[in-house]
Parts: C-alpha cells; structure tokens; sequence
C-alpha cells in the first residue's frame, strides 16, 4: 500500500476538512496524491480558493500541493487510503454524539475497494474504531473485514493556534489491525513526520492514550480551578500561589479558566460513558468536569456580586466580555464556555456586549443565539477579560478606565493584568 501510495498509483482521501483534515491532507499533497472531502460545500468553495475557514493556515500553503478537494461522495472511489478526520462532540446530555463518525464511516462504505486502508483521526473511547466504525463500512461495502480491507487508528494532535508545535513537529501515535496495515501506517505517516513515530500495540491502546491525554490535562485544570475558589475566600492570588510553587522542580504548571473546546471540554466524557458501560463509575474523572463545567456559571455570578457590592442596578448594568472563542488567537468558538458566562448574566437581566477580534459574529450568533459587538463602546459597569487575545494583553489601564463608569470592575481570567490595575476594582482567578 505504501508503495503504490508512492509510486502515486493509489491516492489518499481526507474525509472531514476542518482543524484536523485540513493540515494533514495538505502535508500529504506535498509528496502524494490527495483527495480532501467535506460534505460542506461552501468549505470546499473557499479551500478551492485557497481559504481556510478556520483561519488557521495561509493561503501559500495551498500552493503546489497534490490534491483535490471535493463535496462529491462519488470522487471518493479513485482513492484507496482513507483517513477520517471528523469531529466527534457530545449531546446535550454529555454523551457522545457519534453521528458525524458513523456518516463517514457509512460514506467510506460506499466507496471502498476491496485491499483498501481506513484510518481513524477522530478522538473516541476505546473500542469504538472496532465496535462502532467496523461494521457501518461492513454493512454499506458488503466487505469483510478484516480479510478485504484493513482498518488502523492514529490520534490528531493538532493544536489549533499553535505555530511551532505544527502537525510534522508533534510524535505520531499509529496502530494498525495486524501487522501488515501497521508497517503501512507507520511508514506512509512517518514519511511526514519529522518528530518520530509510536507504534501502539493495539487500535484501543491508540483510542486509549488520545483520550487520556486530554483528560489529564482537564484534571490537572480543575484542581487548578477548585485552589482558585478556595483561596479566592481566602484573598489569595491564584496566580501568586502558581508562580511561589512553580519555583520546584517538579510541580506542574496548570492554570485555572474556563475549559472548552473541542478537546478537553469533550473527551473525558467519551471516557467516562465508556466506563459507565462497563459497570464503574469515574468518580474523580466526573468531579474534574462538574468543577470545570461550572467555571462561567461561577464567574458571571461573582459579577453580579460585584455589582450589587458597587450600588449598581442590575438591570441597567452593562458588562462588557473580551474574548469568545474557547482559547487565544483563534477563530475557534466550538464548545466555548464564554456563552455560560453570558446565558447566566443574561438569567439576571444584565446587559452583556461580546468582542472578539477574531471569530465570526455570524458563526456565533448561529451557535449560540447572540452576535459579537461590531466596537468596544463605553459605559460599562464591569469588564470581563476572558480570552487572552494578543490584542487585549496590552491595554493600558486608562483605556480600561475610560470605556468603564465609576465603580466598575476588572475580572481578568488570565490574570494578565494582575499588580498592574489599581484605580479599578480587580479580580482574578
């Protein structure tokens, strides 16, 4: 397979172009035949033009690359390496919504050949490749596996906004169904992969160690985020703390904030439903993301304490939220824990402005019912500086006093701010 892949006498089909499909196919095309899909046919309309809709790669990079992009299911059929890429979020009740999965799945299905590879990018819990994925492309190829085609998993690890850690620069972890399809795997991502290779034992080790890595990371957070409620009653500095204790060698620097996404926010519910299923209940997993999960309904609630505390009027208070996508510098607004921030203000009949010099008032106003502020304005009761954009890391503190009344205040969740605001009341985690 590798060598046909070569030879360009079988091509790569990306199935998903978004965050994860995109860059990867692009660094394909550099050496390889490849068709990238989305079923989005206005995405694929800009990618023809040499647009990103997530902003996150140039127009440059488009250049001189082997590949096709398409909406047609039927242009799937020239390819004979195919690599899923699409998302997999949770429902409304936090369970994972696999839909998105099984489409692609149900589309590989269709077009498959026998001798054919499939690969899994898309985060999910252990098993699911195998459990979940397998049998829609049985049932829609009329294929067997693992005798007429070959399946393998290899975790995306891309982290959007993140110029440095770049797809080529980050280890791959690879698994294949035998050790056939793993020598494939590994050979054709290892010819991009300038950081090296991890060869897993099995696809549900593979699954293992992608949701693992996140949800550690949301664990390490929400202590970071409970220490901040405690030493908040406390009138201690989060960040304080976080920089007296990072001076030892071995103490692990997490900050608290809200934790969105569609990584950290998501993942450890595809873990804790998969342990769910099998009769264990993950109590400390579990009480990370109800800490975590609870952040914006917490901050818009020591607002409203601010106000009150200020003689304010309720509703005749305006607050003004900086940022809303889930982190700095991208355009990024799934699962953004800004609008918990904003729907709890607005249960208190506040008036709330949102600005964000990067996403979409549209995209936003589409997700999650309310459009972004065409301009800071002024006249606000209450700042809250909620995603550290470059833009905001450097306001000097008569700006923020002179789009505020008196007795505002200053809620920087970043802490970016911190020791250098004293005419406003400021607060932080």
């Amino acid at each position: 397979m590798f060598q046909s892949i070569k030879d360009k006498t079988k091509q790569i089909c990306v199935i998903g172009m978004g965050y994860v499909g995109l860059p990867i196919a692009l660094e394909f095309a550099k050496h390889y035949k490849v068709i990238g899909f989305d079923i989005n046919s206005k995405r694929i309309d800009m990618l023809k033009n040499h647009e990103d809709p997530s902003k996150e790669i140039e127009s440059d990079e488009f250049k001189n690359k082997d590949i096709v992009f398409t909406d047609q299911l039927e242009d799937l059929e020239a390819a004979s390496f195919y690599i899923v890429a699409v998302p997999t979020p949770i429902d409304d009740g936090k369970n994972p919504d696999l839909k998105p999965l099984q489409s692609a799945s149900k589309a590989v299905g269709k077009v498959i050949s026998k001798g054919d590879y499939v690969v899994y990018e898309s985060t999910v819990y252990p098993g699911c490749t195998e459990e979940d994925c397998i049998p829609v492309i049985e049932k829609y190829s009329k294929l067997s596996f693992p005798e007429d085609f070959k399946v393998g998993y290899s975790p995306e690890r891309i982290n959007p906004g993140d110029k440095v850690n770049t797809i080529t620069k980050i280890t791959k972890i690879v698994s294949g169904c035998d050790k056939e399809s793993l020598r494939n795997i590994s050979d054709l991502y290892g010819s991009i992969i300038e950081a090296g290779i991890h060869e897993a034992p099995t696809i549900k080790v593979a699954e293992a160690a992608k949701i693992v890595e996140n949800t550690q990371r949301d664990l390490n957070i929400s202590l970071m985020n409970e220490l901040s409620l405690i030493f908040d009653k406390m009138n201690i500095n989060t960040y304080d703390v976080i920089e007296a204790a990072g001076t030892k060698w071995n103490f692990l620097k997490f900050y608290p904030g809200l934790v969105g996404g569609h990584c950290i926010g998501v993942d450890p519910y595809y873990l804790t439903y998969r342990a769910t299923e099998l009769g264990i209940h993950p109590r400390v997993i579990a009480a990370g993301r109800f800490t975590n999960d609870m952040m914006g309904a917490h901050i818009a609630k020591v607002s409203i304490k601010k106000l009150i505390g200020n003689d304010k009027q309720i509703r005749q208070s305006k607050i003004l939220i900086m940022g809303a996508t889930f982190k700095e510098n991208v355009s990024d607004i799934r699962n953004s824990k800004i609008v918990d921030i904003v729907n709890e203000l607005k249960s208190f009949s506040v008036n709330v402005e949102v600005a964000d010099p990067h996403a979409s008032s549209h995209d936003v106003q589409e997700e999650y019912g309310f459009s972004l502020a065409d301009e800071i304005t002024s006249g606000y009761d209450g700042i809250i500086l909620a995603v550290a954009h470059d833009e905001y890391k450097n306001k000097p503190q008569s700006w923020f006093k002179s789009i505020c009344n008196e007795h505002a205040f200053l809620l920087d969740l970043k802490g970016i701010y911190r020791d250098k605001i004293n005419e406003l009341e400021y607060w932080s985690l």
